[in-house]
């Protein structure tokens, strides 16, 4: 069978599907807007970013921990005539650059949410205040 002739019938099969729907979202739940599909809290962000900073904080030692006997066995292996001792020592280099990446992603990652609700919370003092200061204040006793 050529491509054609499996295509044709892929498409037939699907027009005489009722149940498929090509390039099509679901309908939306009666009643309007649906579900929400992400709910965050304040203490929810506080958490995820102290896991983001504890894993910062663990991956920069733990990531490093073989690198010293990684280096020595490369240069062993180097010194014997293998030329695996270079490929250990490039796997290495690369290692030690990832783990740079993933404790820098960390650590952004524990700074924005850690910024996020600290600011979050100085604009609800601040917005607060306000209301409190303004006219519809006296209007709402």
């Amino acid at each position: 069978m050529s491509f054609d002739e499996e295509w044709s019938a892929a498409r037939a099969a699907a027009g005489s599907n009722a149940a498929m729907r090509l390039n099509q979202a679901p309908a939306p739940a009666p009643g309007g807007g649906g579900g929400a599909d992400l709910a965050l809290h304040q203490d929810q962000i506080g958490a995820i970013g102290s896991e983001a900073y504890e894993l910062h904080t663990r991956l920069q030692t733990d990531g490093k921990h073989a690198a010293t006997a990684t280096t020595e066995a490369a240069g062993a292996l180097t010194r014997e005539g293998f030329a695996s001792g270079a490929a250990l020592l490039k796997a290495n280099t690369v290692w030690e650059g990832q783990v740079k990446t993933l404790v820098a992603a960390c650590a952004t990652i524990s700074n924005g949410l850690n910024y996020s609700v600290s600011s979050h919370a100085k604009d609800e003092q601040q917005l607060h205040a306000d209301f409190t200061a303004s006219a519809i204040d006296t209007y709402l006793k």
